[in-house]
């Protein structure tokens, strides 16, 4: 960078650019990707399991966040891979493809993204060591869709089917609870896992195998205790009753649902009333009136008896909507305005000269919901009349927790989601990894060339994640491991796994430590295509300080 001047004594800044980049090519190209992708993987190896360590986080503003952290200091904490990665600032290219590969874990399954960023480091752990010994990247790459497809076969032939119902939901709630065992609501994962189960078969289609999580709200309100958290089979809208005086409790109502406001039509930009005498304001204030009276008169004839309005509307509009005796609700977002649309039957009117009957929204209980002194208060629509819309009402003592819980219950809920798709389970604490591990590595014998040690390589990846819960859990990892390896050959048994509790057993079916199977599987598939991405690389050009 220089400082030059133009013709009129204005400097200007030449920025030489060029000078300082360096291009990196063939293998040093390699090595430098791999090594970005460790660093991200690293930074996540020791928040895997229940018994992670935290991070601790500070954003370009000064605010501090500690992750899993009950004392953190902002308001915001991730709680796992996705949430920690995309707070990290990351600049390198290859860094960012292991944050979209957490990412893209966490829509798809919702749960194991930190533990796709450990696999796919531990994958590029072992690349690396190939490449020192002069294996082309193809054949390493060619080699570890090789091996992810011989796990991708054994997940399916230790996993376990599970026949549930809605009267049944003990093996779905036991598989939640597996899911929250490693975020802050530990305490409380109990009764969360229970209500996400419940919220998941309210809006799922069985025979379909069909859930759509768009329909399930999850809404948090500061104050109160996490386990006042409760299921509201409707819809709870952030709103009050505009006015002090309407009933704060309506059976059976008929819900008008509007996108035009109670005000009278405003004049053009162009045009202008002038008012000079006492007259002229009392016919203009009469004609206002009457376009209240008209608009009020349209809903009532209608069969309303709740309004629910996209705008707001002035005091006269309010006051003369509580004379009248028909309830209103102002300033609904248009998601909230959606969603009370289809959980009521209802539709979204855009003009009082569209409303009909038909297009009521019909609910068999209206109420605004307080909360104890303050004069915070919540508007829950229930027993609507598609009742396949819900929400989950979180409670908390503060920001962090609500926003924590909400996570949490995501998780869960993609977890129960999946269930529904495919009712197959794995047996988590590693032990699904690790008789992967096991099948791998008997399957490499039978293939010939550079592409065998690619797959014994990626058996040793797969016992990156075993070794990553013993090392966090305060156990001798390499003695652990061999310890459960051996007990899962001799035994002929591939539930066992990292006893990560301390509770006395290696055999993931006593703990009811479950996981999905798909996610498992995608799980393996999303980190064995991105270290195959970052493999075929050979051709970087990155600042020299690099």
């Amino acid at each position: 960078m220089a400082l030059a001047f133009d013709d009129f004594g204005r400097p200007f800044i030449i920025l030489r650019e060029q000078e300082s980049k360096s291009r990196l090519r063939g293998l040093d190209a390699h090595k430098a990707n791999v090594a970005a992708g460790k660093a991200v993987a690293r930074s996540l190896r020791t928040s895997l399991g229940p018994k992670g360590m935290d991070k601790i986080l500070q954003s370009p503003d000064g605010d501090v966040t500690i992750s899993n952290c009950s004392t953190a200091l902002s308001h915001s904490p991730p709680n796992d891979g996705a949430t920690i990665l995309e707070q990290m600032d990351v600049d390198n290219q290859i860094a960012k493809l292991m944050v979209e590969l957490s990412r893209s874990q966490d829509y798809e399954i919702g749960d194991g993204t930190t533990g796709v960023v450990v696999l796919a480091g531990s994958l590029l752990e072992q690349a690396e060591k190939l490449l020192e010994r002069g294996i082309h990247p193809i054949r390493i790459a060619e080699g570890y869709e090789m091996a992810s497809k011989i796990a991708f076969d054994h997940l399916e032939h230790i996993s376990t089917r599970f026949e549930f119902t809605a009267a049944n939901i003990e093996p779905l709630v036991q598989t939640c609870m597996t899911t929250l065992s490693s975020k802050i609501v530990n305490r409380c994962k109990r009764m969360l896992a229970e209500i996400a189960v419940r919220a998941v078969l309210a809006v799922a289609d069985l025979e379909r195998k069909d859930v759509n999580l768009d329909l399930i709200k999850v809404e948090g309100k500061v104050g109160g205790k996490l386990e006042d958290t409760e299921l509201i089979y409707g819809i709870a809208v952030d709103k009050d009753m505009s006015h002090p005086q309407m009933p704060k409790r309506i059976e059976d109502a008929n819900i008008a649902i509007l996108t035009c406001p109670f005000e009278p039509p405003k004049p053009k930009t162009k045009h202008k009333v002038d008012i000079d005498t006492v007259e002229k304001f009392q016919t203009m204030r009469g004609q206002e009136q009457k376009y209240f009276d008209e608009m009020v008169q349209k809903c009532k004839d209608v069969g309303a008896t709740l309004v629910i309005c996209q705008w707001g509307f002035d005091d006269e509009a309010n006051h003369l909507l509580m004379q009248r005796n028909l309830p209103a609700v102002r300033w609904v977002g248009g998601v909230e305005l959606e969603l009370i649309a289809i959980a009521t039957g209802g539709r979204i009117v855009p003009r009082f000269q569209e409303l009909t009957p038909d297009k009521l929204g019909q609910a068999g209980l209206v109420r605004e919901k307080s909360f104890g002194t303050t004069k915070d208060r919540m508007l829950c629509i229930e027993r609507c009349a598609n009742s396949r819309a819900v929400t989950i009402f979180i409670r908390g003592g503060n920001k962090m927790m609500i926003e924590e819980a909400k996570r949490s219950i995501h998780d869960a809920l993609c977890v129960a989601r999946n269930l529904i798709r495919n009712n197959s389970i794995v047996y988590g604490g590693g032990s699904a990894e690790i008789s992967c591990s096991v099948a791998v590595e008997a399957a490499a014998d039978r293939y010939a060339g550079a592409e065998q040690y690619a797959i014994r390589s990626f058996a040793d990846a797969l016992d990156g994640i075993p070794l990553a819960l013993a090392e966090n859990s305060g156990l001798p990892p390499i003695d652990t491991l061999t310890a459960v390896k051996s007990q899962q050959i001799q035994e002929n048994n591939p539930y066992c796994g990292i006893d990560c509790n301390d509770v006395g057993t290696n055999d993931m079916r006593e703990q009811h430590v479950f996981e999905t199977l798909i996610g498992k599987q995608q799980q393996i598939l999303l980190a064995t295509q991105v270290v195959k991405m970052i493999l075929k690389i050979d051709d970087v050009i990155t600042p020299s300080e690099f």
